[in-house]
């Protein structure tokens, strides 16, 4: 007896989540694994968002919440890009769900047909891929490499598209490369979706508010106001806020495709947690000033991992503009010889070693979408971070390089 539909067939579980489960599980053995392949900050929640979850508790807002949210989350959620991204939307543009991937799921379950594209740019989100496999959409990878800055290029979007093109992704910074667009290249971007007025864009901002060096975000639907009316912004209090426990994510739009996703919602769950959503409303609508300190955080791992993985040869590492992960590049550790003669033929093989010699868990790059690359995580502590770029460097100064 079969138990999975066929539709599963072609799906593998979350890259980053199994490789964190298997590195707890080494742990658990008491092996000395350090876990860099989950995206999760290190922070604990700022306590006055913990307070607003206890006093919500305490004050009975225990009860089923609306499916599409509470109104003071989505009023939240207005606020917070309208202050932020200068974007305006009503309650009906506004739902809130459980994590961001949910929206992702909603939108993709609540519009593709049988083998629609979806266009994503890699390297990618993982699980943009296998959502859109699970609904019976086809996913097409558009290449996205270092020297291009990981960033879709206008001309290769407008090759891309044909008749069968529902939505095109983007993840602005984006997981795993850091990449961050400019106005001018979300501009570029849009000058050739205009011209495909059936192809609906959904922006993946989760990282909005992780950016270094001085940049300055830029949200799609901002940059491109003529399509705000078939664009999907896409956010949540996971990352910037250290609340990936909380599962709250949101997601605005079109009202008619917000409708679609809210009844999509409405049968898999019966909405966000309300503790949870009056913990994001006291997020978004309270100081900031915890955003800003992790971020300062974030650079200055960001900064530590550059630094050390650039005197590693056999390793590349394009600083990342954004986000919080580190995509190293390991074409010349491929066909190189371990200690104990084995040979690395591709970037699974070369995160497998980087596992057994060095104690470090990561993502192999081909869970992106490119390769050869591997993903480590900098959400970590600078002292872990400085840990384990020793260990990196150890393992692979003990590779005998191809010949």
């Amino acid at each position: 007896m079969t138990f999975a539909s066929s539709r599963l067939d072609p799906v593998r579980p979350s890259a980053s989540a199994w490789v964190s489960q298997a590195a707890k599980e080494a742990q658990a053995r008491g092996e000395d694994v350090i876990d860099l392949g989950l995206g999760e900050p290190d922070f604990d929640t700022p306590p006055h968002i913990v307070e607003a979850a206890h006093q919500a508790a305490l004050s009975g807002e225990t009860r089923y919440p609306p499916t599409n949210g509470t109104a003071a989350m989505r009023q939240a959620v207005i606020g917070k890009l309208k202050r932020d991204n200068g974007l305006d939307y009503s309650f009906d543009q506004v739902i809130i769900s459980n994590g961001a991937k949910q929206v992702l799921f909603n939108a993709m379950m609540a519009t593709l047909e049988p083998g629609d594209e979806v266009l994503l740019c890699a390297p990618y989100f993982g699980q943009y891929k296998d959502i859109v496999l699970i609904l019976g959409g086809t996913p097409v990878a558009l290449p996205c490499p270092a020297d291009a800055g990981f960033r879709l290029l206008p001309d290769q979007l407008a090759a891309a598209i044909n008749q069968k093109t529902r939505w095109i992704m983007l993840n602005l910074p984006s997981n795993p490369a850091g990449a961050v667009y400019s106005d001018d290249d979300l501009r570029a971007i849009g000058a050739v979706l205009v011209q495909h007025p059936n192809v609906l864009v959904l922006s993946d901002e989760i990282y909005e508010h992780i950016l270094f060096d001085g940049r300055k975000f830029s949200s799609f639907a901002a940059a491109n106001p003529d399509l705000k009316d078939r664009t999907l912004t896409v956010n949540g209090v996971s990352k910037a806020y250290a609340m990936t426990g909380w599962r709250i994510g949101y997601g605005a739009g079109p009202a008619p495709l917000i409708a679609a996703m809210t009844k999509v919602q409405s049968q898999i769950c019966s909405g966000a947690c309300s503790i949870a959503q009056a913990a994001a409303t006291a997020a978004l609508n309270g100081p900031q000033d915890a955003v800003h300190q992790f971020c300062q955080a974030f650079e200055a791992r960001r900064d530590l991992v550059v630094d050390r993985v650039g005197k590693i040869k056999g390793l590349t590492l394009d600083p990342p503009g954004g986000a919080f992960y580190a995509l190293i590049g390991c074409a010349e550790l491929i066909d190189a010889e371990t200690p104990d003669g084995d040979t690395l033929k591709d970037d699974a093989e070369v995160a497998a070693y980087i596992l057994k010699a060095a104690g470090i868990a990561s993502v192999p790059g081909s869970a992106y979408g490119l390769s050869p690359y591997f993903r480590i995580s900098t959400a970590a502590s600078i002292e872990v971070l400085d840990h384990a770029m020793g260990r990196l460097e150890a393992a692979v100064e003990t590779l005998k390089p191809r010949t």
